[in-house]
Formats: structure tokens, C-alpha cells, sequence
């Protein structure tokens, strides 16, 4: 047994430990305050874990919607152009009997497609961080803007 573990695997280890002690594996604000006490930690830095904890928990949840939405709307775009190409190629071997200007079109979406679908499933980057703060901002705005006509409308 090591006499010094890293911080992770203290954080592990505690975990685990805290996980056997208690049957359904939840603890009450009260067992947490008591787990942080014998530990030596201070309450005004278990509160503020707390708050963090609970911010951070805030964020991921709505990084989780940020990233559905994304990547269904580029589902949607991806299935326009299957239909929009399907239907000028189709047009095209009837009327000309060959694929011509559609091929041009068909490979130009598609390499935009592409590049958007790449940026639809990274999560993670300089990019992303910055899109999911203007997401974020919108929907700020959006509920505000929801808050609002609901004062005006319930008065």
C-alpha cells in the first residue's frame, strides 16, 4: 500500500468508502456536512464547493441541450440536402441524361455539410466555447423576453 496518494485518488477512494457507508449511496446535506467536518474542512468551503459544484452541474446540463440542438439541426440540414441533391439529380439524368451542373452543386453543399457536421459534434475548442456562449446568451434572452410577456399577460 502507498503511504501518499494523489489527490484523484484520495477523491476516489473517499468516494468509494462513502458509497459503502451509506445503503442508497446518497447522502443528506447533513451526513455531507458531518463527512466534510471529520475531515477538517471548513463549512464556508464545503458551501462554496456546494454552490460551485451546482454551477458546474447548471453549465454541463446545458451544454448537454447545446449539443442535441446542434446536431439536429444539422440532421436537418443534412437531410434538405439529401432531398434537394436526390431530386436535381433525379431532374437531371430525365431531362439531360447525365449528372452536369448538379454534381458542381451537390459536391460544393456537400463539403459545407461536412465542415458543419464536424463542428456539430466537436465539443470541445476555442469555437465551441464561443458558440455555446452566444447559444447561451440567446437563451438568456429568450427566457427574459418569455418572462416578460408573461408579466403582461397575467396582469
Amino acid at each position: 500500500m502507498a503511504d501518499l496518494y494523489a489527490s484523484e485518488d484520495a477523491q476516489q477512494i473517499l468516494q468509494i468508502a462513502i458509497a459503502k457507508e451509506t445503503e442508497s449511496g446518497d447522502l443528506t446535506r447533513i451526513q455531507l456536512a458531518e463527512i466534510a467536518s471529520e475531515l477538517n474542512i471548513a463549512p464556508e468551503t464545503l458551501w462554496s464547493a456546494e454552490r460551485e459544484w451546482i454551477a458546474l452541474k447548471s453549465e454541463s446540463s446545458q451544454q448537454h441541450l447545446f449539443n442535441q440542438q446542434r446536431r439536429q439541426e444539422f440532421q436537418h440540414h443534412l437531410l434538405r440536402y439529401g432531398i434537394v441533391n436526390g431530386f436535381l439529380l433525379l431532374l437531371n439524368l430525365l431531362i439531360l441524361g447525365g449528372v452536369g451542373f448538379v454534381g458542381f452543386v451537390g459536391l460544393s453543399w456537400g463539403i459545407v455539410l461536412a465542415l458543419q457536421g464536424m463542428r456539430a459534434y466537436s465539443t470541445s475548442g476555442y469555437r465551441y466555447q464561443k458558440d455555446f456562449e452566444k447559444w447561451s446568451r440567446r437563451q438568456q434572452v429568450k427566457r427574459s423576453v418569455r418572462s416578460l410577456f408573461n408579466r403582461f399577460l397575467n396582469v
